[in-house]
């Protein structure tokens, strides 16, 4: 039986085998659903809801909706068939590890996201977006000077922080523009995940596989030029349909409101705190952004108590939090929300941050499920290397590149170099295929509210598909000397 034929038999049982084995399980193995009507369920059920999800425009259904209750109808089977053979406990601790990989994420996001509403209420990209339009550019320079900042950007900032930042410009540049906003946004979200490609912090994918020691810090950089090709082969394709002209005239500039470039300091500060907290103290990125948050807050207090006039009065009943938040006299133009952090984490995305809640907690429970030892089966032992990693970029055009990657190591393959980097190559840009593929897509489709969308996206996909197939052979002739 040949390898395809053995994946459809995996994918596709045909039996329904009964669950009397569960009781004899051991407390330390798990059950292998794969096979099961739980796991058939459980696939059906993810399936379902991605379909949801992409339907979103014109369902007007919020793509976190069947996501979250995907997660949780997934992991009721999986707890149900434990806990009839009094095995709680074990499926209890693989959720909590799933969610712990989510409360990082969550966490990451939500003060990446913070940063970038305070810079949007301090008008940061307000003056950005009228100094690109005042030195005349038209749509198609815009189109490449975004492009070619995201690429260079997301290789020291993680890709969702890149894709937002950039996202937040061109709204505030051509909202009106649908056309531009779409076409930007498909060239943005293919330049972050190439950019973070080659760099050894630039992305998710890329940390994974550098902690894990499987290729060394500097080899990195030599997927460089095949994440160039995987940028520029479709952006030169792309730039043919953007729109002639250039913006509406910008108007009169508005200066930057007090405090701006401090929480630009202190944002560069935010990532540079968590690269260091990863790399010198082993500790969760999410937790040196976390110190970076109280950055911003005890800002915040600064800007608050400054501003305030020696013959100002506080109202009597406020509280310290609250004074953070007060009007402030003499200046009807801040008002208390200015210098609230918490008001700027209330405009979160907060449909995206529950739709990562969803996709992540339901793939760890089909990798539970058994659904991981199948794949690492089908993918490294019946198939030659190349070709796996090939599939895993696909792959993770449906699913999230990071926990695809993390999938990958958790399978350990016995890979040379060269297919490591491969691999780390084929993850990082195939989440560019289709826009759930990668953070940086799915944070475009919250921000932009319906311009950019997934079939928006879907239409350029054989276009990315040609660059993403044009850098792997650019790899393959530069770095032959790792295979």
């Amino acid at each position: 039986m040949n390898a395809a034929v053995r994946i459809l038999t995996a994918l596709l049982p045909a039996a329904l085998p009964g669950l009397a084995n569960a009781t004899e399980a051991d407390a330390s193995r798990t059950i292998d659903l794969s096979g099961n009507w739980v796991g058939i369920a459980a696939i059906v059920i993810f399936f379902l809801a991605y379909v949801f999800a992409m339907l979103e425009e014109s369902t007007m259904l919020r793509k976190s909706k069947p996501m979250v209750l995907a997660a949780s109808l997934i992991w009721a089977l999986i707890a149900a068939v434990y806990v009839s053979g009094g095995l709680g406990e074990i499926s209890g601790s693989a959720f909590r590890r799933s969610l712990e990989g989510y409360a990082e994420l969550f966490l990451f996001i939500l003060v990446s996201m913070t940063y970038l509403n305070a810079m949007e209420q301090r008008g940061v990209f307000d003056t950005l977006r009228i100094w690109l339009l005042s030195k005349g550019f038209g749509y198609r320079k815009l189109f490449w000077i975004t492009g070619i900042q995201s690429f260079f950007l997301s290789s020291v900032c993680n890709n969702l922080t890149t894709a937002l930042l950039m996202g937040a410009v061109l709204m505030a540049m051509a909202k009106n523009n649908r056309r531009f906003i779409t076409i930007a946004c498909v060239n943005v979200v293919v330049a972050t995940n190439a950019g973070g490609s080659f760099s050894p912090f630039g992305d998710i994918t890329t940390l994974l596989v550098w902690q894990k020691g499987v290729v060394p810090f500097v080899d990195f950089f030599t997927l460089f030029i095949p994440s160039v090709v995987n940028f520029l082969v479709p952006a030169l394709i792309m730039q043919f349909w953007i729109p002639t002209g250039k913006p509406a005239s910008a108007g009169k500039a508005v200066p930057l409101r007090r405090g701006a470039s401090g929480i630009i300091i202190l944002f560069l500060l935010t990532i540079l705190t968590a690269v260091s907290f990863e790399h010198f103290l082993q500790l969760p990125p999410a937790a040196g952004m976390l110190a970076g948050l109280s950055y911003l807050k005890f800002y915040f207090y600064y800007l608050y108590r400054t501003r305030i006039r020696p013959s100002s009065t506080l109202p009597a009943q406020k509280d310290t939090d609250d004074l953070e938040g007060a009007e402030i006299p003499g200046d009807p133009g801040e008002t208390k929300q200015f210098f609230d952090v918490f008001h700027n984490v209330a405009q979160l995305e907060w449909d995206t941050l529950l739709f990562f809640y969803g996709v992540m907690v339901s793939v760890g429970g089909l990798s539970f499920i058994g659904y991981g030892t199948l794949a690492s089966q089908l993918l490294y032992t019946d198939l030659d290397p190349t070709v796996a990693n090939l599939l895993v970029g696909i792959v993770s055009a449906f699913v999230d590149n990071g926990t695809i990657m993390y999938a990958v190591l958790t399978m350990q393959p016995a890979l040379s170099e060269g297919q490591w980097l491969l691999v780390t190559l084929t993850a990082g840009c195939g989440g560019s295929l289709l826009a759930i593929g990668s953070a940086a897509g799915v944070g475009l489709l919250g921000q932009t509210r319906g311009l950019y969308n997934f079939v928006s996206h879907l239409k350029w996909a054989p276009v990315i598909a040609l660059g993403y197939a044009a850098s792997i052979l650019v790899h393959f002739a530069m770095n032959a000397r790792f295979f």
